[in-house]
């Protein structure tokens, strides 16, 4: 499973990308997060770190 990221609720910032333990979020063209499902391990910090709470399980 991987974490999900609303990205009508996104503001790019950022702020999960740097928490991230195996770089699975990062910003993408369109400047929002997104996570690669195939290195996510769901450890729930860039859920924790969103200011915004775009990032769900």
């Amino acid at each position: 499973m991987a974490v999900k990221v609303d990205k009508d609720v996104c503001i790019g910032c950022g702020a999960c990308t740097g928490v991230c333990p195996t770089g699975a979020i990062t910003l993408e063209a369109d400047g929002k997060a997104g996570c690669a499902e195939d290195t996510c391990i769901d450890c729930l910090a860039c859920e924790g770190t969103c200011p915004v709470g775009a990032i769900s399980h």
